[in-house]
């Protein structure tokens, strides 16, 4: 059965980039459900072959979590983003990795606070986190012209190399502490198995987020639902999903490393590698609307310091701070709603 699941999911993942978007409410509303399930299942199994590759490597999970798994679960924002910028839809492609890291810490992030006591080891996240204050300081800051300045790009790309071999480096110390630590040797030949676990899940997890990207869209589209709402929820927190379900599924595995890695591992790369990538793209500076500079930048650099910042003080998280992030979340939606409807005007 368990065979038969991880061919469904390598199947349906590959499909979801080779199929065109059929326009028909009742496809839509079957592969939406279909991309729905394959987030689900995508992540479990994502999540274990990770942690198993953690563990045959002699790798600490939350450098797993930092480093591949945060590249596999921004798949969907990177290619979202890319795809949007290659299209010259700039305004999409800008909001869709800020909008993501505003999603995965006052939403997701929250969510994983409010259902377990969240612990962060001091010295193995202090320079993560350090880095992800910098670069949403640096986008904000470096994006008040109007648009996304070359200075700018360059320190976000030396933040994402710098953030990159500091993880390289932890891997190769902590690896090294490990192999003394663990008493019951891990049998290799079981690797192949779980980095095939690690890409099936993979395919699924970016396959499923594509469905429910474009079929979601297509199915608010087809009930008149404004084209804002449906960028602020369904692409916004569509692209999100990967890092929702890596989460959820590593707090339920008791990951909590792997679930505070993946999420600081994953803002860093959509703040610091998805914008330059983009402004290369376009080949020009990435050119920011209004809103974007008063409203999401700062509330996505806020969200940060508010979520980190306690995190490395207390050395743990607590359930108020997880309902305060996620009541600042609704409040930024309603914000935007009312940007929309004309009551707060740039």
């Amino acid at each position: 059965m368990k065979t038969v699941i991880l061919i469904l999911l390598l199947t349906f993942g590959v499909l979801a980039w080779a199929l065109p978007t059929y326009e028909i409410l009742a496809v839509a509303i079957i592969l939406f459900i279909v991309g729905l399930a394959m987030i689900i299942k995508g992540g479990d199994v994502f999540v274990d072959g990770a942690v198993n590759i953690a563990k045959a490597l002699k790798v600490p999970t939350f450098i797993i979590g930092a480093t591949i798994v945060s590249l596999a679960t921004t798949l969907p924002e990177m290619l979202v983003s890319v795809f949007a910028a290659v299209e010259g839809s700039v305004d999409m492609a800008v909001g869709n990795a800020v909008g993501s890291v505003t999603a995965n810490t006052a939403m997701i992030l929250a969510i994983s606070m409010v259902a377990s006591t969240i612990f962060c080891d001091r010295k193995n996240n202090l320079l993560p986190i350090l880095l992800l204050i910098l670069a949403t300081a640096t986008v904000t800051i470096g994006c008040l012209g109007g648009s996304l300045n070359v200075i700018a790009s360059i320190a976000l790309a030396v933040i994402f190399v710098v953030f990159m071999v500091n993880n390289a480096l932890m891997a190769k110390k902590q690896g090294k502490e490990l192999k003394s630590e663990l008493d019951q040797p891990v049998d290799k030949k079981d690797l192949l198995k779980n980095v095939l676990f690690f890409v099936i899940g993979t395919f699924a997890l970016a396959g499923g987020s594509r469905f429910l990207v474009n079929y979601g869209s297509y199915i608010a589209g087809y009930f008149g639902v404004s084209e804002l709402i449906i960028s602020v929820t369904i692409i916004a927190i569509g692209t999100s999903l990967p890092e929702l379900v890596t989460t959820i599924t590593a707090l339920v595995k008791k990951e909590t490393n792997l679930s505070v890695g993946n999420i600081i591992g994953a803002n860093v790369i959509d703040i610091t590698l998805i914008l330059p990538i983009c402004s290369l793209i376009s080949g020009q500076q990435l050119p920011i609307n209004t809103r974007s500079v008063f409203i999401d930048l700062p509330v996505c650099f806020v969200i940060s310091l508010a979520a980190f910042l306690p995190l490395l003080f207390r050395q743990k998280s607590s359930k108020f701070q997880g309902i305060a992030m996620l009541t600042a979340y609704a409040a930024y939606i309603v914000v935007l709603v009312l940007c929309e409807v004309g009551v707060i005007v740039f």
